[in-house]
């Protein structure tokens, strides 16, 4: 039960996240957010927390070129390293021989990728993305909305909140500059 949002823009990539965190009929607002910086990365995670611990705790991913085709290195450099890092946390779930992890955002030099559980590697033409159970809810926000990209981001998860009992604030948000390192 999560919504993670994302936009793009001129600077860089605004991200945000909310705090619920439920499995059927129970759940609780957490105080570990689902969003964070890691290095030159904006990481937001849904599937589970104890992948989104791994991923913002302990994690120390590649550098990301500035030159050079971003979209491959993401998905052989980085995802490579993602796949150790979760193997190595013992969180890695092996079905049929495959690897499976789960679902997050990825936020970095002003680019915005989705990367899902069989570890493949999205980006859209779309200047936003969202992942979650509130993902439907927030696309349709974020393909509406031309206000600047943090009170999209906002709203994106304001809507989600309303429609679904499995998004609740407080809500997190973190910029990821285009140059950061």
């Amino acid at each position: 039960m999560t919504c993670i949002v994302g936009v793009k823009h001129r600077e860089g990539v605004v991200m945000g996240a909310d705090s619920y965190a439920g499995w059927e009929t129970s759940g609780s607002t957490r105080h570990d957010p689902k969003l964070g910086r890691v290095g030159a990365y904006g990481i937001g995670f849904t599937t589970s927390y104890r992948m989104g611990q791994l991923l913002l705790y302990g994690f120390d991913p590649p550098r990301p070129p500035f030159r050079g085709d971003l979209q491959e290195f993401m998905v052989t450099v980085f995802v490579e390293a993602v796949r150790t890092r979760l193997r190595a946390g013992g969180w890695m779930k092996v079905e049929n021989t495959r690897d499976e992890g789960g679902d997050f955002l990825v936020g970095v030099r002003g680019r915005l990728f989705t990367i899902y559980s069989d570890f493949s590697v999205e980006e859209t033409v779309d200047r936003f993305a969202a992942v979650g159970c509130g993902e439907k809810y927030a696309l349709g926000a974020l393909a509406h909305l031309t206000c600047s990209p943090r009170v999209r981001v906002l709203a994106a998860l304001r809507t989600a909140e309303r429609f679904t009992g499995g998004v609740r604030g407080p809500r997190v948000v973190v910029d990821v500059p285009r140059g950061a390192r």
